[in-house]
């Protein structure tokens, strides 16, 4: 396909807000929320904000570059850069697969946001008792009817918007969604800080307690931000391809960090101070938002209400992410194979409902079926986030640190030379070529569990 043929972002604004919808997803609202928790709160934070810094910013920065300088899918990208080294774009493939295992069980929970919007408005999930709120997720999730059909709305709403092209589907949607995203996150936020006994919240989530701060924590930290920007899986660079030649790749991939850390420290002030204010365990974990924050709303005056907004708030967030996630098959498919859009769309749909199936059906009917111990979400979730992303990036670091070289991510990175840049691509360079590679190692050991 001809480059200057490509759909692509409309204005610097499209480039920024579809960015971000990627970077922003259920991981904002649902995983950060839960890892802070867990893990000790404002220290976690601390940590995970330097881990984007030295790791999440700068391997953003470069992937998004290589598909601007490519202007091509994540496969093609390696092809037209090293067009006499072929191994390199085994890192599209990777980002092919790694897109098709996440959006296997990343639509079933999106599927259950989904469900929970209509519980919430119903009232069905209104109860303060923690073993009830329990029981009404897990007929949710045990049950293989209602597993896959919320599973098939998401995936014909995303697939029905990813149709339309890169211009006209992904920038048009989120820059619709975005704002209103940031509109309903604040009024939850204002809600909750209204609540008595809200400052402990407070406290949690921004006093550090260093003492708290372990090994384990520092790589859960490193891996979150590692995956809360979609590094390593192929969107950054499909997202790349679509950039304007006049966009600034080091202040927009600095926008959408910043940004992106807005949508989780928003949600975390959310979340704690009513946690906190009712009593109940901010280290909930995954539970967070399916058992303890329906029990929270319904402690709190206007229950419904606030509720059934935070669920479509979380709704809201995962579209952006699953967009992304589908362009990377959509884009190769339609690219390097000859498929329409439309075609190109309709069987990645079809293929992640065949794969997704499994996912969906794990927590009921397949729980018993497991491989390596893990059922077919757990394995799908491990495959993707423990092995193929952290691979994904540690090639793409070597890729750009001792291939595609300073020169030419220079050139990239200032636009030509219209941009008074070097010493901040420097600082990114020897990030991306010595100390993002060997983080992200670390991480993968770790989540392999070699130590």
């Amino acid at each position: 396909m001809n480059p200057s043929k490509r759909d692509g972002f409309t204005s610097k604004f499209g480039v920024l807000v579809a960015t971000l919808g990627s970077a922003v997803g259920l991981g904002n609202i649902w995983k950060f929320p839960s890892l802070t928790g867990v893990n000790g709160g404002a220290g976690f934070l601390l940590v995970y904000l330097l881990a984007t810094l030295m790791v999440g910013l700068p391997l953003m920065m470069a992937e998004t570059t290589l598909g601007r300088a490519a202007r091509a899918n994540a496969i093609t990208t390696f092809d037209r850069l090293a067009p006499r080294q072929h191994g390199w774009k085994l890192i599209g493939w990777m980002g092919f697969l790694s897109a098709l295992l996440i959006m296997a069980f990343y639509s079933e929970v999106a599927g259950w946001v989904y469900a929970y919007i209509f519980k919430a408005m119903s009232g069905e999930v209104l109860t303060s008792d923690p073993k009830i709120a329990g029981e009404i997720f897990g007929a949710l999730v045990s049950n293989p009817t209602s597993s896959l059909i919320w599973q098939w709305v998401v995936l014909g709403i995303t697939g029905s918007i990813i149709m339309l092209g890169v211009s006209k589907g992904i920038e048009a949607v989120t820059r619709k969604l975005m704002p209103v995203l940031y509109i309903l996150l604040l009024v939850l936020c204002a809600r909750s800080l209204t609540l008595e006994g809200a400052a402990r919240g407070l406290t949690f989530l921004f006093s550090p307690d260093f003492s708290k701060i372990t090994p384990t924590v520092v790589l859960t930290a490193f891996g979150l931000a590692f995956f809360k920007l979609s590094l390593g899986m192929g969107t950054m660079l499909t997202y790349g391809s679509y950039f304007r030649e006049d966009q600034n790749i080091p202040a927009t991939t600095t926008r959408v960090m910043l940004a992106d850390l807005s949508v989780s420290l928003l949600a975390g002030i959310a979340i704690f101070p009513a946690v906190f204010a009712f009593g109940f365990e901010p280290a909930a974990g995954p539970s967070l938002v399916f058992m303890t924050i329906p029990a929270v709303f319904t402690a709190m005056p206007g229950g419904i209400v606030f509720m059934t907004i935070f669920f479509i708030l979380t709704a809201i967030a995962s579209v952006g992410a699953i967009l992304s996630l589908l362009e990377v098959p959509v884009a190769i498919l339609s690219e390097r194979f000859g498929m329409g859009r439309k075609k190109a769309s309709t069987c990645t749909i079809l293929t992640i409902a065949l794969i997704g199936a499994p996912a969906a059906l794990s927590q009921g009917v397949l729980a018993e079926t497991k491989l390596f111990g893990m059922n077919a979400f757990e394995l799908f979730d491990f495959l993707s986030s423990n092995v193929l992303l952290p691979l994904g990036g540690i090639l793409i670091c070597l890729f750009v640190g001792w291939v595609y070289g300073l020169p030419e991510l220079e050139k990239r990175l200032s636009n030509e030379g219209t941009l008074d840049n070097r010493g901040l691509i420097r600082a990114v360079f020897f990030l991306v070529r010595y100390v993002a590679p060997l983080s992200i190692a670390i991480v993968l050991l770790h989540g392999l569990k070699v130590f």
